[in-house]
This record gives C-alpha cells, structure tokens and sequence, in this order.
C-alpha cells in the first residue's frame, strides 16, 4: 500500500512538471526580445560643429551673387549638359554680352542671379533648351578693387573683392588724417553719377548705421575738417579743426590759448567768405566771455581777428591785412 502512495505522487510531480516546463520557457524568450537594440548612427545626417556657408541656388558665395555686372568684366557662361555651349564672354562697353543661338545679352548692372536668369529665359523661350540650368561666374571684374581718396593716410586702389563694409575701407588705407572730417561720399559702380553722403558718427553708439557697404568699383571720398582760423592779440594764432564740423566763437579762442592780456576784445570782428566776397562782422567778445551775450557757431573758413587795445592802428588793421595773416597761418592748402 505505502509503495502504491510514492508512486502515485512521484507520478504527479512529473506531470506538473511537464506542464510547467512550457511556460517557463515562453518568460524566458520574452525577456530575451525585450533587450534595447544599439541606436545605427545616420550616415548622411550633417556633423553637429560643421558651419553653414552661406551660398546661392548656384553654390557661389552670397556676396559675389550680390555684386553687379558692370562694362569690361569676364564672365564665364556654361548650361549643365551642354559643354559646347560654354563660353568667356565679355561685357562690352554697351553693358553687353553675346551669346551663341540667343545673341545679345543686356548684362551689365545686373547681378550673377539675374544674369543667369535672363539667359535661361532666352534660351527657353527660343525653344533651344527645355529647362536649361544656366550658370554665370565672374573671372574677372574691369575695377576689382576700391578708390580710397581724400582725408586718409595713404590714398589708393585696394583689391577688395567681394563685399565689405565702409570702416573695413578705411581701415584698410590707414584710417583717417587729423584733418578729416565727418563726412564720407561714397560714388557707385554701378551709378557713379549718384554720390552717396554719409555721416561718420560723433560717438560709438551711431557707428554702425554709418558703416554702410562697399563693393569693388566704389570710389570713396573723405571729406576734409573745416578749418577755423583765430588771429591778432591771441596767445597762439593759427587755424583750428572744426571737431564734428562745429566750433563756437569761445572755442575757437580756447583753441588759441587765449587773449593776450592787451586784446581789445571789445573789438574782435569775424570775416567771413560770401558769394558777393569777405563780409566782416563785429564780435563783442568781451560780452560772450562774460556771459552776456550768446555764443555762436562759426563756419568752416571763417576768421575771428581779436585786434590789441595797445595801438589805435591795430585795432583799426586793414581787412586785407587780416586776410594775408590768416591765409600765412594756414594749416593746409584747400
């Protein structure tokens, strides 16, 4: 009887056995396929640290794509899938280029976008291509470089190509002289008749509404400093930079050290250049330096003559003799 019990349970555990086999199997498969697979990097995506350049439809550079086509320039004109068409052309004194099949094209004054534009559009329409893919490069530019003159420390041509800002031109002949002034006329390229006045900036908080661009072909003109001149009884004549372009009587006296003690400053007189000749014009100095009457603004070129109270004579000094001293203390020639 005991033998029958054992091998009736041993029976009983195989069986749960069996069963049980099956389903320890299924856990362990799925723990098995729920492992992360390793993240496949991505082969085309773009490196994070790479720069962006910042280029046109055709893969030029924005600032050569910004440039216009002026007389005397070479350009290179090719049509993807057409290497016979592939021409140097150019551009004539008319602003013209010519072409095979299409002929003349108005080239000049447009940039390299447009130009590449207009001569599939030519091509297009005169059914020589279906939809051709032109492309126009600029081998040469007649003036590749830009005219600096005026109130700089060393005036030229300086080959800047691609576009650049007014203060990188400057900069680029020495910067300004002493007697510069705060005026800059720039003459296009593509407009020469048209001259452009800018205003250099009195303090760093305007200066980049003045840094305005240039290209290759503009011609930059600095303009000069007024001048000032104070002569007579002053501890130092001499002609004086209007700084931004202004000066009042009691500046340009503070510029000459002075009055000399012997001024007859009662009758300082300013002379002063018109359309009809020298105008002169009494200056009660000794009211402005005592605050009872109002300084005033002075013009570039003008004269203040504070005579000496010593010598009736030179309180009375001839108008052409205060010219000839002002035009000796000259600090440049005009």
């Amino acid at each position: 009887m005991l033998s029958n019990v054992r091998t009736f349970g041993v029976l009983v555990s195989f069986l749960l056995l069996s069963l049980l086999l099956p389903v320890c199997s299924q856990k362990i498969g799925a723990t098995q396929s729920t492992v992360t697979p390793q993240a496949t990097p991505v082969q085309n995506a773009p490196a994070q640290n790479t720069p962006v350049q910042n280029t046109s439809a055709q893969g030029k550079p924005a600032a050569t794509q910004d440039l216009l086509i002026g007389g005397g320039d070479l350009l290179e004109v090719t049509v993807e899938g057409a290497s016979d068409y592939d021409k140097e052309v150019r551009v004539n004194h008319d602003g013209e280029i010519y072409l095979p099949l299409i002929g003349a094209v108005k080239a000049a004054g447009l940039s390299i976008t447009q130009a590449q534009a207009l001569i599939a559009k030519r091509l297009k329409e005169g059914n020589f291509f279906t939809d051709p893919q032109v492309t126009v490069f600029a081998r040469e530019y007649a003036t590749q470089g830009i005219s600096v003159l005026g109130e700089v420390q060393k005036p030229g041509i300086y080959p800047l190509l691609g576009s650049h800002k007014l203060f990188d031109v400057i900069s680029a002949a020495g910067g300004t002289t002493p007697k510069a002034g705060n005026t800059v006329m720039i003459a296009r390229r593509e407009h020469p008749a048209q001259v452009e006045t800018v205003q250099l900036p009195r303090d760093n908080k305007d200066w980049i509404l003045s840094n305005v661009a240039a290209q290759p072909g503009d011609t930059v003109m600095v303009s000069k400093a007024g001048i000032v001149y104070v002569v007579g009884d002053v501890r130092q004549p001499g002609g004086f930079v209007m700084e931004n372009s202004q000066m009042t009587v009691l500046q340009a006296i503070a510029m000459a050290q002075g009055a000399n003690p012997t001024a007859s400053l009662q009758h300082a007189k300013l002379i002063r250049k018109t359309a009809s000749g020298p105008q002169e014009t009494p200056v009660a100095l000794n009211r402005i330096l005592a605050a009872k009457a109002s300084d005033f603004n002075l013009q570039a070129e003008d004269i203040l003559f504070v005579p000496s109270s010593k010598a009736k004579a030179g309180a009375r000094k001839g108008l052409d003799a205060i010219l000839q001293t002002a035009a000796m203390l000259a600090v440049y020639h005009p």
